[in-house]
């Protein structure tokens, strides 16, 4: 491996940078409603962070933490909003996905999180009636078949 890290796996897509920061925020306190501005500013603190400083394997861990606040909230009640959990699943698990195209094994490590994601997605598809992007000014979205 060379002394320069690879920056490759920035240029998949932007979605989790604008999307993630307030669903994560809303998923680490579903209590309290909607996040506060300063837990999503300080979730977006942190994506940034990440983008900028950390390495894809750090990107990875994040995402990971990010499913299982998924996985948790579709496994929850049903008396929660699901849409956090419905836009921060569909966004890492379209990142995941376009893992395929990168050089290494990041997309056979995410495989397990590739399908945990699809079976969350699909009971708080659910539970919502259907995906958040369908209403919300994302045209073109579409759910695409499992890729595990």
């Amino acid at each position: 491996m060379s002394a320069r890290r690879s920056l490759v796996w920035l240029g998949l897509t932007p979605e989790p940078e604008r999307e993630l920061p307030a669903a994560v925020a809303a998923l680490r306190a579903p209590a309290a409603g909607r996040p506060s501005s300063a837990s999503v500013d300080a979730e977006r603190q942190r994506v940034e962070r990440l983008v900028l400083r950390g390495t894809q394997h750090s990107w990875l861990r994040y995402l990971g933490e990010v499913t299982d606040l998924v996985v948790r909230a579709a496994a929850g009640s049903t008396s929660g909003d699901p849409r956090p959990a419905l836009v921060a699943g569909e966004v890492v698990l379209d990142h995941h996905r376009m893992l395929i195209g990168l050089p290494g094994t990041a997309y056979a490590r995410t495989a397990p999180q590739r399908r945990d994601l699809e079976r969350a997605l699909a009971r708080l598809r659910a539970r919502s009636g259907g995906s958040p992007f369908d209403h919300s000014g994302h045209s073109g979205h579409c759910n695409p078949r499992s890729t595990v």
